[in-house]
């Protein structure tokens, strides 16, 4: 859920539990580089906006599918002013809208957060996809929200959200880190870290896997 401000800004709780935690995570890649980074599901905007004000050397990308949202992030935008935050665009994880090739740029890093488990697998798919087509040679992927280990949660929190989400959506659900895993590897993309986070929640990082040289 989130709450209404003024202006079409929207102010979702998570964010003010969750920003700093993944910061955490992001920055250190982020230090000393310069470039192109999306956000996938910006949701309300204001990680994307806290991110860019922290990482004024970064271009941020904010994407949402749904108008709210979209109002949102615009909103944040406005509100912030910061000069090295694209205008949102609307992006179907799952769908074939992502920009073509030839006018997105190679993204030093692509951000998801809370996406992942109130969606069908599919997304699942399709961020894989779109992080193999899109990211740099050495750039990452960072994925944040709840997640199994090794096929069983974390905490019976964890497991009765799950069991919500399933009673709202049958293919939403908890994902296991072994099945996220495996998927990115069919996307040449290699899970490097699982960093915990407040609330029964991790940060997933992942690099590209690079062909071994020829000998």
């Amino acid at each position: 859920m989130v709450d209404s401000v003024p202006d079409a800004r929207l102010d979702a709780p998570a964010f003010h539990r969750n920003c700093m935690p993944i910061w955490a995570v992001i920055a250190p890649f982020l230090e000393g580089r310069s470039g192109h980074v999306l956000e996938l599901g910006s949701g309300s905007g204001q990680h994307v906006i806290e991110f860019a004000r922290r990482a004024p050397h970064i271009v941020w990308w904010p994407s949402e599918r749904g108008e709210a949202e979209l109002q949102s992030i615009a909103g944040w935008r406005a509100h912030a002013r910061l000069p090295n935050v694209q205008a949102p665009f609307c992006i179907d994880v799952a769908g074939s809208n992502w920009k073509q090739a030839s006018d997105f740029p190679a993204l030093l890093a692509i951000v998801c957060i809370n996406v992942l488990h109130i969606a069908p697998w599919r997304v699942a798919e399709g961020l894989f996809a779109g992080a193999q087509r899109y990211l740099a040679k050495d750039a990452r992927l960072f994925v944040y929200g709840p997640f199994m280990r090794e096929g069983k949660h974390i905490a019976a929190s964890n497991a009765a959200f799950d069991r919500s989400l399933r009673a709202q959506n049958p293919e939403w659900g908890v994902r296991d880190t072994a099945d996220v895993a495996a998927l990115a590897a069919a996307h040449r993309l290699r899970l490097v870290e699982v960093a915990p986070m407040p609330a029964n929640n991790f940060t997933l990082v992942f690099d590209r896997i690079h062909s071994a040289p020829s000998i």
